[in-house]
């Protein structure tokens, strides 16, 4: 039996597919014919897989579950990854916290394997101002108390306005995150720091698409973060076919 590519995308979630195999019946045997992060068109032979027949079946839909699903995430990082490179090759495309319970660390495998680079895991890996914690507190005075409290730690500024992100970067702030702006929003903002002689990283963020995704890179984004790279990523069809022997 082979597992088999029936659209195109990019492969990742091998070593999933792979314990659950061995999770039904160690004596499956699946040889693997492409790596995580392997492009594939409509017949390519993923992996091929031997063992008893009912142990395989047994297997066959939860493994393909993971298979197919985290194949969806990395094939949908790829495309924005590809498409940004073409406006701007300097910009990184990272996902967000975004994920199904369960799946973080696999969707952020996937997400790498596209491509992507991967957001914070948790709200530990480093601290975000939202605009919720600036009800009781101004955007300097809540970096310089993250960057006093959190040394070592990233610290980033979700701003909808040109003025919050240049009050961010003279705070010291590491990022700065133009959320729902439009292409020509982040252009003027990103000159007027640039002009500034700020050193901050730009991200863009909320309701980027596959489509906006370039004009955002053009602007001048450092970074585009998608939640629908993994929250709303469409399965990559792959089948379990079975192989006449040679």
């Amino acid at each position: 039996m082979a597992i088999v590519a029936r659209r195109p995308g990019v492969v990742a979630g091998r070593l999933c597919a792979l314990e659950t195999f061995r999770q039904v019946d160690p004596e499956i045997d699946v040889v693997w014919r492409a790596d995580d992060g392997t492009a594939v068109v409509p017949g390519t032979v993923v992996a091929d897989v031997t063992g008893p027949m009912r142990s395989v079946l047994t297997a066959e839909r939860t493994a393909l579950n993971f298979l197919c699903h985290l194949s969806g995430v990395a094939t949908a990082t790829r495309r924005v990854v590809e498409a940004v490179a073409s406006a701007n090759p300097r910009t990184r495309v990272l996902d967000t916290r975004k994920t199904l319970p369960g799946l973080r660390a696999l969707q952020k495998a996937a997400v790498r394997a596209g491509g992507g680079l991967n957001h914070r895991g948790s709200l530990s890996d480093g601290v975000l101002v939202k605009d919720n914690h600036l009800g009781g507190v101004s955007i300097g005075d809540a970096v310089r108390s993250a960057l006093a409290r959190f040394p070592g730690r990233t610290v980033e500024v979700e701003c909808d306005r040109a003025a919050q992100a240049a009050e961010a970067a003279r705070a010291g702030a590491h990022i700065v995150m133009l959320d729902n702006m439009t292409p020509e929003q982040v252009a003027d903002t990103v000159g007027a720091l640039r002009a500034s002689g700020a050193g901050v990283l730009v991200e863009v963020s909320g309701g980027v698409t596959l489509e906006s995704a370039p004009a955002y890179a053009a602007a001048g984004a450092d970074l585009i973060s998608l939640g629908s790279l993994t929250h709303s990523a469409r399965a990559l069809d792959l089948g379990l076919d079975l192989v006449e022997p040679a």
